[in-house]
Order: structure tokens, then sequence, then C-alpha cells
């Protein structure tokens, strides 16, 4: 027997180890995969189950035929074909019997009765027969004589079947070719997208690229956030959609795909992402959803491309690094660093508490900000500006002026007696707002 080398480990350090073991977590368990709703080639990721009425697809054969895969196409075109050849095979077939011209004849004896279809002699000559008639071969070796009134109506009807099986077959062929998603094979998105300050605001981002010089017409960019809510009455809404306001100067979602853009999203009260941290973004439930429509140039078809991207994805505290330059008088692109992102500094609190931060609270606007929409007529001392009236003396402070501010201006004005009445009178609404101190009778 072979001897055992050095003491014996005591029985305890095995229970502390096993214990130890059984508190840790596993490192080699493999992360659990979230589910998503579009994938990132832009499919739809749901799967339709126990659908008890499948006949409403055989309602719109058309479409059920284009959607289907290029293996079960061919095979429904390769048996419609057969099958009408050897439906139309079997009715020559039984009028060259009824007419008795698949009977043996003696070729030295006087010639017999004139056949419906010359030269057919068996099944497989009526099935060569009704070939050439459907595709218009015409070898010439068989045809249709006038002895049969009845054969020259199957001859119609089998010409007007084939048009119509090869209308509705190389129909279902250009359209599967020419699909509107084929286009959007070429449109790019960056795979992560980033959380990064944009004009000192926490903005959203990710970066669109189209690899073909033919342009897309009228693009348009939509952004929805698919969330799972609960309503205050405890309804669980497990698919809520909400709209995401692409940042734009002209407040619309065209954008003109020349080049590789980077499409933002600024996080502001009244985001869907108001209130998400950097902490707390991994443990977020929701998916944000891309979508790309517009025309293409060269075909005019309507197209859309579509991305999603989950909290895994998103990236805190970066942003994409330039890949456009130019040379030698064009811009140039740099592909290589499509996806490509760079730290920067970037706190990890949410947009809200950035804003309390700043003193920006939730029912209580700065000085000089937005007073009511419509038609607003101001007293001395304030201007008009769509629909907002602004103190003269606030209007170039920035909206995250702090309360101090204000605080020293009001001081600042009774010191010089220029407290005075401000009256704002709305269409529809009236307000007063209180004296700051008394009238002061001296001009």
């Amino acid at each position: 027997m072979l001897a055992r080398k050095g003491p014996l480990l005591p029985d305890g350090f095995f229970l502390t180890r096993l214990a130890e073991n059984a508190n840790q977590p596993n490192q080699f368990k493999t992360k659990i995969q979230r589910a998503r709703f579009i994938t990132k080639n832009g499919s739809c990721n749901v799967a339709h189950k126990n659908i008890r009425e499948q006949g409403r697809f055989l309602q719109d054969v058309f479409t059920t035929m284009v959607d289907l895969k290029w293996h079960y196409s061919l095979l429904i075109f390769t048996s419609a074909f057969l099958c009408s050849w050897m439906l139309f095979a079997m009715m020559w077939w039984l009028m060259a019997f009824a007419h008795g011209d698949l009977e043996p004849r003696d070729p030295n004896a006087e010639p017999g009765p004139v056949p419906c279809v010359t030269a057919i002699n068996s099944f497989t000559s009526a099935f060569l027969f009704s070939i050439e008639v459907q595709v218009t071969i015409g070898f010439g070796g068989r045809m249709v004589t006038e002895e049969c009134p009845l054969a020259i109506m199957v001859l119609i009807i089998q010409n007007i079947l084939g048009l119509i099986v090869n209308a509705v077959m190389l129909g279902c062929v250009f359209m599967k070719t020419a699909q509107a998603n084929r286009r959007a094979e070429t449109l790019i998105f960056s795979r992560n997208a980033v959380i990064a300050p944009r004009q000192g605001r926490p903005t959203f981002m990710f970066r669109l690229g189209d690899l073909r010089k033919s342009m897309i017409i009228s693009a348009t960019i939509q952004l929805q956030v698919i969330r799972r809510t609960v309503t205050t009455e405890g309804e669980v809404i497990p698919v809520c959609q909400l709209d995401i306001q692409v940042e734009n100067p002209l407040r619309s979602n065209g954008i003109f795909l020349v080049s590789p853009l980077i499409i933002s999203h600024t996080i502001e009260r009244g985001s869907p992402l108001y209130e998400i941290s950097a902490q707390s973004l991994a443990t977020e439930d929701m998916e944000i959803i891309v979508i790309l429509e517009g025309v293409v140039e060269t075909t005019g078809i309507t197209m859309q491309a579509r991305t999603s991207y989950i909290p895994d994805e998103i990236l805190w505290g970066r942003r994409f690094v330039s890949i456009m330059t130019e040379e030698d008088g064009r811009y140039s692109v740099d592909y290589s660093k499509f996806g490509n992102t760079v730290p920067v500094r970037m706190p990890s609190l949410s947009a809200k508490e950035l804003d309390q931060i700043r003193g920006v609270h939730e029912g209580d606007a700065p000085e000089g900000h937005l007073q009511g929409w419509g038609l607003v007529r101001a007293g001395r001392g304030g201007f008009r500006r769509g629909g907002r009236t602004c103190d003269s003396s606030s209007a170039s402070r920035p909206w995250y002026a702090a309360q101090t501010e204000k605080e020293e201006h009001v001081k600042a004005k009774e010191k010089n007696g220029q407290n005075k009445l401000v009256q704002l009178e709305e269409i529809g609404r009236k307000t007063e707002e209180d004296c700051l101190g008394d009238f002061s009778d001296k001009e």
C-alpha cells in the first residue's frame, strides 16, 4: 500500500470548505440571456402559438407564399408545375383512349381515322405533350387536330391556366428577391449605445450608417421604449410603448443619411430615461427599439430597418470616436472604428438627481421661464416670446440658475426701491402676483 506523505487534514477543514463553496455563487454559471422583442438584425423575436384559425393565412395566399422560406417556396413552385402537367397529361391520355387513338395499327394497313392528337401512343407521350403545350416548347412531333372540338377546348384551358401559374410564381420570386428588408442589410447600427454628457445634459446616443452610395429618401428615425409597467389600479402592462423624441433642431425625426450619423436623445424631464442612473441601468427591464424608415432611391420601394438595445448593451459614461476625415477635397469614413467608444467624465447620477442638485424641482419653475402657453401680455419689465413671459433681467441666465440668485435679485430690488406690481393677463386665465414690497409713491 502507498503511504500518504505529510500530516492528515482534519475533518473540520473539509466541512469549512464545503460551507464556503455552498455560500459562494457559481463562477462558471452562464449568464441568463434577456428576452427581447427585436433582435440585433431587425427580426421580430415573438413566437405565435396556439393559433386556431389557420385558414386565415390561406385567404391571403400570395403574402403567405412570399413570407415562406426559400426551400418551401421552391418546393411549392415545383409541385405546382408538376401537378398541372400531370393533370392535363391525364386528360390528354383519356381523350386519346376514348377516341381510340391508343389502339395498335398495322403500318402496312390503310390509315385509320384522324386522331385528336397526333403521335400520342402512351401516357408518357401524353405527359410530354402536356409540357409542350404549357411551356410553349413545340417540338413539332405532336399537335392537336380539328377532329376533336373537346381537344381544342382543353388546349385553351391549359394555356390560360399555365399563364396564371407562371405569373403567380414569377411574381412570388420577384417579391422575395426585391423585398424591402434586403436593402436594410447594408444599413448598420452600432452594437452598443452610449449615455454621455452633451451640452451639459445626459444624452442617449447610438450610431447609424449606410454602406451603399445610393441614398435613402425621406429617411425618418423613431425610438421607442418597451418596458413592463404597473398602473395605479394594480394592472400589469407587460408591453408599454413610449416614444422618445430624437434630438433635432427642426423638431422632426427626418435625417439626411449621407454619412454615418450619431442619433441622440437628450435625457430631460418627460423622458422615459429621466430616472435611470448608472447603478439602476443594469437592473432595468426595458428595451429601446430603433426604427428607420425611408424610400430606396433606386427602386422606389419603402423600406424599414430595425434594431434594439437592452440595458446590457448601453454603456454609461462613454462616447463614440470620430470616424470621418477630409482627404483630397472629399470626406472619408473609416468603418473600422464605427462602434469604437472612449470613456468620458460623467457622474453616475440620473438626470433627475442632477436636476435636483442644480435646484430644479418638480412644480417649481425658475423665474423668467415658462408661465403658461397661449397669448400673453406682459406688464412693465417683461417681454413676450412665443407664449413665454420672461423677465428681461433673467433672459440671459441659464435654465438651471440657483435659487440663491433669485434671492439676491429680490434683495437688490428692495434696496433700490424698484418693487412694482407686474400683472400678467392670459387668455382663459388671469393670474396676479403678490407685491414684493410696498408701492413707492415717489417717482
